[in-house]
């Protein structure tokens, strides 16, 4: 059985890790992906990081195509005319000066669901603005609330998947009306969605300051990462009360393991106390047996692992949750369905639109 997006054709404009990795995601789904580069290098992340763009990019066909030239843009327009998706990440209204906009593609293929990725949206004072991860973040609310740097680019992948969200809702309402659409996915409001649960947290609790909101954001006693003796860490997230308890038991966490603090009201004002008391619990023992312990005693624990332990931690093996690849072990696409199959590399640069090796 073919894959459930068998026979679905997707133009792929974008570069970098946005788009990318959404229609990498749909390629993995089943769909057939035609990656549009501009010439002669391509998409800069063939430069920048060539395992980044081997990772995202599995599976598609490439096709270098000079958007600047009559010729170009004419080759991009025969090739929207049978495609049933369209992801571009350019700023906004680059592809409408090119005469590639949605309003002109739409208007040779009315089926077509085209899906623009950008920092802040098409419209609005700081749609023309550049960006990347951290400052997505910074907009949305998330920086300010961690106080930390630039870590793993959570704004980026965020819109990837709302991205993928949206681009299949678009394909089920046009299994109903016919017609495509146009999709305006901006990365920031991604990530200020995901902010909901947070908001919703601090209007219940009456935080209204930043300090508020960043103490109740941290105040989380019995949750975080610990050193070992042995130089690993462990997770501990015990934030129910009856996994406090179990925790509490099991790691003689003494004063505060009393009918007192086994209500979070009570515990969340000495989380510091409590945390620095969890760490020295945990620099007393090795790992390995730590967590051991505090998985019998059904406390929610998890080792955490290095990028080069993931393939052999035995919860994927078990699962089958990556597979061998030509650039090493890779994450499958985390929902399985039937029909998908494993890809092949990411395309060459060769100005051809070859299928990947």
């Amino acid at each position: 059985m073919p894959g459930p997006l068998h026979g679905l054709r997707v133009l792929d404009f974008s570069e970098l890790l946005p788009g990318p990795f959404l229609t990498g995601c749909l390629a993995e789904l089943g769909a057939e992906v035609l990656k549009v580069e501009r010439p002669p290098a391509g998409d800069p992340v063939r430069r920048m990081s060539p395992g980044v763009f081997g990772a995202v990019n599995r599976g598609k066909r490439s096709a270098l195509i000079d958007l600047k030239q009559p010729e170009g843009r004419e080759k991009a327009r025969a090739l929207a005319a049978d495609h049933d998706v369209l992801v571009e990440s350019f700023r906004p209204g680059v592809m409408a000066r090119l005469g590639l906009g949605y309003a002109e593609l739409a208007a040779i293929n009315p089926r077509l669901i085209y899906a623009s990725l950008s920092g802040y949206g098409q419209d609005g004072p700081f749609a023309a603005v550049p960006g990347h991860d951290l400052n997505y973040l910074s907009a949305a609310g998330m920086q300010a609330l961690s106080g930390g740097g630039a870590g793993v680019p959570v704004a980026d992948l965020c819109g990837s998947v709302y991205g993928l969200a949206g681009v299949l809702a678009a394909l089920l309402q046009r299994g109903v009306t016919g017609r495509g659409q146009f999709l305006d996915v901006s990365l920031t409001e991604c990530a200020l969605h995901w902010m909901n649960p947070r908001l919703g947290r601090f209007a219940g609790a009456g935080a209204d300051t930043l300090e508020a909101q960043r103490r109740l954001s941290l105040a989380r006693p019995g949750y975080g990462v610990f050193p070992c003796r042995d130089g690993r860490a462990i997770s501990i997230g015990a934030l129910e009360d009856h996994f406090w308890t179990r925790l509490a038991a099991a790691l003689q966490l003494a004063p505060f393991d009393t009918a007192e603090h086994a209500r979070m009201a009570q515990r969340a004002p000495q989380t510091e106390a409590i945390n620095a008391l969890i760490a020295t619990r945990c620099a007393e023992e090795d790992s390995a047996g730590l967590l051991d312990r505090l998985l019998a005693a059904d406390v929610p624990a998890a080792p955490v692992l290095a990028p080069a332990e993931l393939a052999g931690f035995p919860q994927f093996l078990a699962r089958g949750a990556m597979q061998e690849t030509e650039l090493g072990p890779l994450a499958r696409f985390p929902v399985r369905l039937e029909g998908m199959e494993p890809l092949g590399a990411a395309p060459p640069l060769d100005g051809r639109a070859e299928a990947a090796p």
